[in-house]
């Protein structure tokens, strides 16, 4: 099993080498060939995140008293994947110095800056997009609180309208609906009173 694993280890580090040669590539690149490259390296990345899939179910079959140093090694590569396709996406938006010369014909401070503006305009929109989604999440959950809540009052409000029937119904009647001995039937007279006395101490 262990095999399998280190077999996917090999791949994964072959490939990550490959993505970070073509993430240096991109800024110097424009038109189609910056097209193609980014294609080539989303294919790339995919095919990681693949064999970062079959890692971990590799490492759930590992023995317990064994796994401690496979999951270690996960976490280190899944860092690595996060870095990678931080710094792809960066890449996407930045220009070469050669290039930036060639496109704007000037020293290209303009062009630095309207670069750290799409990078802190980024940054700012994920940091948004993280915030709705705890805030949705956060909703969801004291929606089904709630749920559970009203559920639980009606249950009650049920409860304490049958036991103040019997309590307040004659006794006559009381014992033929009762079923039971006597014995019984005053347990569950007495069960009846509790809950109303529960109630009002609630109230």
């Amino acid at each position: 099993m262990s095999s399998d694993f280190e077999s996917y280890e090999q791949d994964f580090a072959v490939l990550t080498a490959e993505i970070t040669g073509r993430i240096g590539k991109v800024p110097k690149l424009v038109g189609d060939d910056k097209k193609q490259m980014v294609a080539n390296i989303e294919k790339q990345l995919e095919e990681a995140r693949e064999l970062l899939e079959q890692m971990e179910l590799e490492v759930r079959e590992i023995p317990p008293q064994s796994r401690g140093m496979y999951s270690s090694r996960m976490r280190s590569y899944k860092q690595e994947m996060g870095k990678l396709e931080a710094d792809f996406k960066r890449s996407r938006i930045a220009y070469s110095d050669e290039v930036r010369n060639e496109l704007l014909g000037d020293d290209g401070n303009s062009s630095e800056n309207q670069r750290a503006h799409l990078l802190d305009n980024t940054e700012r929109l994920e940091r948004s997009s993280r915030r709705l989604e705890a805030g949705y999440q956060i909703a969801v959950e004291t929606e089904q609180i709630g749920q559970e809540m009203l559920e639980n009052l009606s249950h009650d409000r049920e409860k304490i309208q049958r036991a103040r029937e019997r309590v307040c119904m004659p006794p006559v009647l009381w014992f033929l609906r009762c079923s039971g001995t006597g014995k019984e039937v005053m347990e569950e007279l007495q069960s009846d009173i509790s809950v109303l006395n529960k109630n009002k101490l609630t109230v």
